[in-house]
C-alpha cells in the first residue's frame, strides 16, 4: 500500500512540475500587459489621448505602433523589436509608446496610407514627426526585423528633434494645445 502511495505522490509532483507556469528568479511573474509581446518591462498607453496626454505631461516623444496579431511580417518585427535591448532601454527611459490593433480616427497617423506593420513617431507638442521614416519608399513607415539599427536612429532621431524644439520654445511664446476630442483607439 505505501509503494502505491509513494508513485501516486511522486506522479503528482511530476504532473505538477510539467505543468507550472515560468517564474522569473526575482520570484515575481510578469503579467502580460498592453505590450502584447513588444516590450513586457515597458508601461504602455491604452489610447492614443493617454498617449497624447503622458507624451505632453512627460515632455516625451510617443511612439505609435500598428500592427495585427495575424500579420506574418508584424509578428516577425514584433520578435526583433522586444528582443533589441538598446531598443527596449531607450522607450523605457525617453519614450511614451502605445501599440494599436485599429485605426484610429486620426488622419494624420497614417500620412502615407493605413497599413502594417507601422511605426510612427508624434512629438508632445502633438505634431505627428512626418520627417521620421523608414526605408522604404511606397511605406514611409514600415520597419522590418532587419531595420532595428535604422528605428533605434530613429528613436533617436526623434529624442534630438524633441531637445531642439525646447530650445526653440524657450524663445518663443509658447501655443496651447488640446487633445482631440475623440479618437476611438482604445485597445
Amino acid at each position: 500500500m505505501t509503494r502505491a502511495a509513494v508513485s501516486f505522490v511522486l506522479v503528482l509532483v511530476a504532473l505538477s512540475y510539467t505543468f507550472a507556469k515560468y517564474v522569473p528568479k526575482s520570484g515575481k511573474r510578469i503579467p502580460q500587459t498592453l505590450s502584447r509581446g513588444w516590450g513586457d518591462q515597458l508601461i504602455w498607453a491604452q489610447t492614443y489621448e493617454q498617449g497624447l496626454y503622458w507624451s505632453r505631461s512627460r515632455n516625451k516623444p510617443l511612439m505609435v505602433l500598428f500592427h495585427l496579431e495575424d500579420c506574418a511580417q508584424c509578428q516577425a518585427l514584433k520578435q526583433a523589436f522586444a528582443n533589441e535591448d538598446e531598443i527596449q532601454r531607450t522607450l523605457d527611459e525617453d519614450f511614451v509608446v502605445l501599440n494599436l490593433m485599429q485605426e484610429t480616427t486620426d488622419k494624420s497617423l497614417s500620412p502615407d496610407g493605413q497599413y502594417v506593420p507601422r511605426i510612427v513617431f508624434v512629438d508632445p507638442s502633438m505634431t505627428v514627426r512626418a520627417d521620421i521614416v523608414g526605408p522604404y519608399p511606397n511605406r514611409l513607415y514600415a520597419y522590418e526585423p532587419t531595420d532595428m539599427k535604422l528605428l533605434l536612429e530613429n528613436m533617436k532621431k526623434a529624442k534630438k528633434l524633441l531637445k531642439v524644439s525646447a530650445l526653440s520654445r524657450r524663445t518663443t511664446p509658447t501655443s496651447t494645445h488640446s487633445l482631440p476630442e475623440s479618437t476611438a483607439a482604445e485597445v
